[in-house]
């Protein structure tokens, strides 16, 4: 595996790998991997021959009282596991590189970047989008992998390739969860012992929303209350949404008929985590 650190880089290592007939696949991370990161990269080289990696934290999609400070970060065991996966290269852009001085262009995504996430975090989806159009720029991938627990996001980015007419291909990959349940995120890593027993509720709460759908359950409102009762229960929760939307254009529902998913997004002390289902 090589390492890249700037845009020249990157950019003449993928059209190298191009040229020579080998399709690009690109998995933008901040770093702090677990088995969800790695599962991109092994899907990535399932459907294209290179698979290539950026690690950034990105200043511009976290909030004044966020934590950026203290996002967690492990280059050098990141690297270990990249190289463990397959990635055939990792990208390590600098601050400068991704936004030198004077910068002064963003991307904003109008619509589906309001609701759920975007209520609690405003500005977080302009970083977001910002920061991958820049790195599809500088990478020029033929396909870029994101792990669908962070829906919103997906969706985001999706909307931006398409009204930009980016020529990449965006493959959203299945959520991957700890054996008991617990979606696997860097942030897991702040939660106490208590706080980690109490997120278990997350998990509990989507599978009792799909067992009311599976018992005939339509209303809205009912599969919410049922959800935020389970969370509530913990007693160490916060929640900060717990909706029911449609997952095209991530309006809320309340009536289920087709396709629906379950949003959740709730602190544990002074962790936010997020989740989600696809109820049909």
């Amino acid at each position: 595996m090589i390492t890249l650190t700037n845009p020249d880089e990157v950019r003449a290592w993928s059209r190298k790998e191009r040229a020579a007939g080998r399709r690009v696949a690109f998995v933008p991370t901040m770093g702090a991997l677990h088995e969800g990161h790695l599962s991109l990269v092994r899907e990535g080289k399932r459907i294209a021959e290179s698979v290539v990696v950026s690690i950034y934290v990105n200043p511009t999609q976290f909030g004044p009282n966020e934590d950026l400070a203290r996002y967690p970060r492990d280059l050098e065991g990141d690297v270990a596991k990249l190289s463990s996966a397959g990635a055939d290269a990792v990208y390590l852009p600098s601050d400068e590189a991704m936004y030198p001085k004077g910068a002064q262009t963003f991307v904003t995504v109008e619509g589906i970047s309001k609701p759920l996430c975007g209520l609690s975090r405003p500005g977080h989806f302009r970083g977001v989008a910002t920061v991958v159009a820049k790195l599809l720029v500088m990478v020029e991938p033929d396909v870029a992998l994101f792990g669908e627990k962070d829906f919103q996001q997906l969706a985001v980015i999706r909307t931006m390739v398409r009204d930009l007419s980016i020529p990449v291909e965006i493959v959203g990959c299945p959520i991957v969860r700890e054996r008991d349940g617990l979606a696997m995120s860097s942030r897991n890593a702040y939660l106490s012992k208590e706080e980690r027993a109490a997120a278990l509720s997350l998990s509990r709460s989507l599978e009792i929303a799909r067992a009311m759908v599976s018992a005939g359950e339509r209303e809205a409102a009912k599969i919410v209350a049922a959800v935020r009762k389970e969370i509530e229960g913990t007693g160490l929760a916060r929640i900060d949404y717990a909706e029911i939307v449609d997952p095209e254009t991530l309006e809320k529902k309340t009536e289920l008929s087709g396709a629906a998913l379950v949003a959740l997004a709730v602190f544990f002390g002074k962790t936010r985590l997020i989740d989600n289902a696809l109820l049909t």
